[in-house]
């Protein structure tokens, strides 16, 4: 009786892993081993790969293929230093094999010296009867070096190669996006379908350019012919609605989305954007509903605490917004977000120490949007702590040199401090900057407002010149 391929790999495999389990040794041809050490692979059983390699070169000791497999091995391990030793090896024996200069190429990629990379990978192309996969490896090597005009003509020659060779074309598109060369990815990809008009993911790539360029009729016809190609694929469904939502076909949307709900295990992004379409058609029960479930379906996912978060800050239910960003920052304490959502539901509810807390925290954490400084500053004001208010200007003018809003803040606190000169010199800045914005002194600091050498400074500068 004969075994087909598939069979004769499982027959092997499965004699391997038996002797595995004993003391006995089996011998295998040398093809065998390589069919077990790329299966281990490819199920990333790197431990079992290492094993077969081991056992493999016991028994067959001069074959190359598998010495080929131990470098893979070692260059995984990042013994760079070994593999390449024993490439040279290699090289001496074989030099017409492209799987040396390959693997060779693979450690100078290692270690970023992607050039030399190149040129060895090019010595394979010359002697390699599968041109394809060396082509893509070339155009990995050009990408990490960000040259994404010689990564683009490689993965071309790739799909020149393979017309099916998704990865490739991905990648094509993912340089036209770097390039932001979207009306030439367009006229690529139309070429591309003509040659292969029921490519769901060329029609795909196809409305997503468009959308970036807001063509938004001729993106949603795109993704209606990859759904036509293919009426499974999720990502047309869901760029689908992404389209739908811009152009405020609210319902349709929600239909778009809720389809890939059945597709596949629900996803957050589609339960978040279901949310979204349901709070822009006013339905508030549904849409907390689906918000409620994207946070059960992902709680890790940011934008669903912060939709919920949101929409009970939107209704002034300031105690169940707080609710909620409380428990998303239990979950992620370093979500810049979180605290200044946090900082801002606290100072709704005056609970200024609080606020202080969070808006520090944002600040902390990478926050420095000029609104976040001027919040905290005014809390510390509000709890009378005008040391600190200094010192948050200060750190603040470093982002924002030549503001007036923080120079008024700082001459207010200067002169809450008694230092006249230093809030005489903050408030000249200030009125020099933008004279409009003296009223932050009145609404801030009353009291220094009112005195007679802060109103003199102010009128002064306000008296046109002879």
């Amino acid at each position: 009786m004969h075994l087909s391929p598939n069979e004769h790999n499982n027959f092997s495999l499965s004699r391997f892993e038996s002797m595995l389990k004993t003391n006995d040794v089996y011998f295998f041809d040398s093809e065998e081993f390589e069919e077990i050490i790329h299966h281990y692979l490819e199920n990333g059983k790197i431990a079992l790969a290492k094993k077969a390699t081991k056992l493999g070169l016991e028994q067959h000791p001069a074959t190359t293929s598998l010495k080929l497999f131990q470098v893979e091995m070692y260059i995984f391990e990042n013994e760079l230093d070994t593999a390449e030793a024993l490439l040279d090896d290699l090289y001496v024996l074989e030099q017409s094999n492209e799987e040396i200069y390959i693997q060779k190429a693979n450690i100078y990629s290692r270690r970023d010296a992607h050039k030399k990379a190149i040129n060895l990978l090019g010595k394979a192309l010359e002697i390699t009867s599968d041109e394809s996969d060396v082509l893509s490896l070339m155009g990995m090597e050009y990408l990490f070096m960000e040259d994404f005009e010689n990564a683009k003509y490689y993965f071309m020659k790739c799909l020149e190669q393979d017309e099916n060779d998704y990865s490739a074309l991905y990648n094509i598109i993912y340089c036209f996006d770097y390039l932001e060369q979207n009306e030439v990815a367009i006229e690529y990809l139309n070429n591309y379908l003509n040659k292969n008009p029921y490519c769901e993911v060329a029609w795909h790539q196809l409305g997503k350019q468009y959308f970036i360029l807001k063509d938004y009729k001729k993106a949603l016809a795109a993704f209606d012919f990859a759904i036509i190609s293919d009426d499974c694929f999720i990502g047309a469904y869901l760029e689908k609605g992404k389209v739908l939502e811009k152009l405020k076909e609210y319902e349709m949307a929600i239909e778009s989305y809720s389809i890939t709900l059945g597709l596949d295990d629900p996803t957050s992004f589609a339960l978040l954007r279901i949310g979204k379409c349901y709070e822009k058609l006013k339905n508030n029960e549904l849409a907390l509903q689906f918000y409620s479930k994207c946070v059960e379906e992902d709680a890790l996912l940011d934008k669903g605490w912060i939709a919920i978060t949101d929409f009970h800050f939107r209704k002034k239910d300031f105690q169940k917004a707080l609710y909620y960003i409380e428990k998303a920052i239990d979950i992620d304490t370093e979500n810049e977000l979180y605290w200044k959502r946090y900082a801002k539901i606290n100072k709704r509810l005056n609970l200024f120490e609080e606020a202080e807390h969070g808006f520090r925290r944002s600040i902390e954490l990478g926050n420095y949007e000029m609104e976040t400084w001027l919040s905290r500053c005014d809390i510390l004001i509000e709890l009378g702590e005008y040391d600190a208010g200094i010192k948050n200007l200060i750190q603040a003018a470093e982002f924002y040199p030549e503001n007036a809003e923080i120079e008024y803040r700082l001459a207010g606190l200067y002169y809450k401090l008694l230092e006249d000169n230093k809030a005489e010199f903050h408030l000249k800045n200030a009125l020099d900057l933008d004279d409009q914005f003296s009223l932050i002194i009145e609404e801030l600091f009353p009291k220094v407002f009112r005195k007679q050498s802060v109103q003199q400074l102010i009128n002064n500068h306000r008296k046109p010149s002879l």
